[in-house]
């Protein structure tokens, strides 16, 4: 079902029929994504995509090798299907001696993540934090730095759609001294990508 469907569906009150629909699906697969959620990708076209993301204590997650400070490449429209998502805005400001990390920029592949460092150094504040609970919507322009927080203990599921921007480039705050590396993605097993569609349904039924 295309971006544009789905964020129809999303403002028309039918996000979360939607979502128990397409977790009856059978070719579902699941990911740990590094910024420590799990991603069930239902979507791709081009520069376009939809997914469900998900918070639990109940799967591991990946580590990340830089930090939770990002931003996309892509315009991000997300609605929360439960739990409390925050998401905090970061302001990035270019530093020398006072540095506190380096830009790195991700390249994505079918294979995982290229992570190269810059040679932008900065340092960050927190600006604004926006607090969304069930069935609220939210949207974040590509290049804004940002993390996207659930609060310890809790979970939380998310509808994503992304529509990439041209010109415009995924980027995290890491080490100032890192140096390039790839990180695979790593999938669930069948067991575990059921389990994760059981949660998502339980909180929706």
């Amino acid at each position: 079902m295309s971006h544009r469907r789905v964020q129809r569906l999303v403002r028309e009150g039918e996000a979360r029929a939607w979502a128990l629909g397409e977790l009856s699906r059978p070719d579902l697969s699941a990911v740990r994504h590094p910024l420590g959620f799990v991603c069930l990708p239902l979507e791709r076209d081009g520069g376009e995509g939809v997914c469900l993301h998900l918070w639990s204590g109940s799967l591991p997650h990946a580590e990340t090798t830089t930090s939770q400070i990002h931003c996309h490449s892509w315009d991000l429209v997300s609605h929360v299907l439960y739990g409390q998502m925050r998401n905090v805005h970061a302001v990035v400001t270019d530093a020398g001696s006072d540095a506190t990390h380096r830009v790195y920029e991700v390249v994505s592949g079918a294979d995982g993540d290229r992570i190269s460092p810059t040679h932008r150094t900065v340092r960050h504040a927190t600006s604004l934090v926006e607090v969304f609970g069930p069935g609220d919507t939210y949207t974040l322009d590509a290049g804004r730095f940002h993390s996207s927080v659930v609060p310890e203990g809790d979970e939380a599921a998310t509808i994503a759609l992304g529509r990439g921007r041209p010109g415009s480039r995924d980027l995290s705050l890491g080490p100032l001294g890192g140096a390039a590396h790839h990180v695979s993605r790593q999938s669930l097993d069948s067991e575990e990508t059921a389990l994760a569609v059981r949660l998502i349904t339980a909180h929706l039924t």
